[in-house]
């Protein structure tokens, strides 16, 4: 991953690191994301990596209302905590005349999920749930393909402040139940190998 830091200041204005981020020409492929006021840039996303989002978003469709989109690459923004994220997936009611056409208010999301890289795993597991939570996102699903105990789905919900508390644990394989207003099932079997 490469790091790119935009400004030594920390008093530097939410707007301009947002103009900066829109305006700078990135690598094309690359997934470009604010995390803690500073730029990183990092590849996009391998193959299995990729298949386990799809996994998930397939059974999504059947459950969310006809005005819920769901995005792979739609950034998001949590401007209390300096950051713009692009989660894997992201179940987000449709809104007319989004105040911008390049991120959406994270408060505004219904879910997000993040399947870990080697490369990410910790800003997946502490800068953005942190960051998930603040923003008031009802649920957080991380797919930690490198979690120290084997690959591991966790359900974060009942955001309070920086805190989610988690809801549930499975090993890649097992079932994971997500609450309403999914009440979903996600079947996890045919997850790829890390």
């Amino acid at each position: 991953m490469t790091v790119v830091a935009v400004s030594e200041d920390p008093g530097q204005r939410w707007d301009d690191l947002v103009r900066f981020w829109e305006e700078m020409e990135w690598p094309e492929g690359s997934k470009v994301e604010i995390i803690e006021g500073i730029v990183t840039v990092s590849p996009a996303p391998g193959l299995h990596h990729n298949a386990i989002a799809a996994s998930m978003q397939r059974p999504l469709y059947a459950v969310i209302p006809r005005n819920w989109s769901i995005f792979q690459t739609q950034a998001i923004a949590v401007p209390s905590r300096r950051a713009m994220f692009i989660p894997d997936l992201l179940v987000y009611p449709d809104r007319e005349n989004p105040e911008s056409d390049t991120h959406l208010p994270a408060a505004l999301a219904e879910l997000v999920v993040e399947v870990t890289s080697a490369y990410n795993a910790r800003h997946d597991r502490v800068t953005k749930l942190a960051a998930y939570a603040t923003a008031g996102i009802p649920l957080y699903l991380l797919a930690d393909r490198w979690d120290p105990d084997g690959p591991t789905l966790t359900l974060y919900g009942e955001p309070e402040g920086d805190v989610y508390r988690p809801l549930s644990t499975a090993k890649f394989g097992e079932p994971v139940a997500l609450p309403a207003p999914f009440d979903l099932e996600l079947d996890t079997c045919e997850f790829p190998d890390t």
